[in-house]
């Protein structure tokens, strides 16, 4: 199991036991599945935080 699998099934977890029902609830778990996601391809090297750092650095500078 990749990094990216198990942070992604990580963030669904928490954010199962963060939210009991409802629309707060599915957004919650949508949110904390992002981040897990997006930690999960940092720890995999398929995301470049510093990338996207210096590309929205550029747009403001514009």
């Amino acid at each position: 199991m990749s990094p990216t699998t198990i942070c992604l099934a990580v963030g669904l977890a928490l954010g199962f036991a963060a939210a009991f029902g409802g629309f707060g609830a599915f957004t919650m778990v949508l949110l904390f599945g992002l981040v897990g996601l997006l930690v999960g391809r940092w720890l995999d090297g398929e995301l470049d935080v510093g990338g996207i750092i210096r590309s929205a650095q550029r747009r403001g500078r514009r």
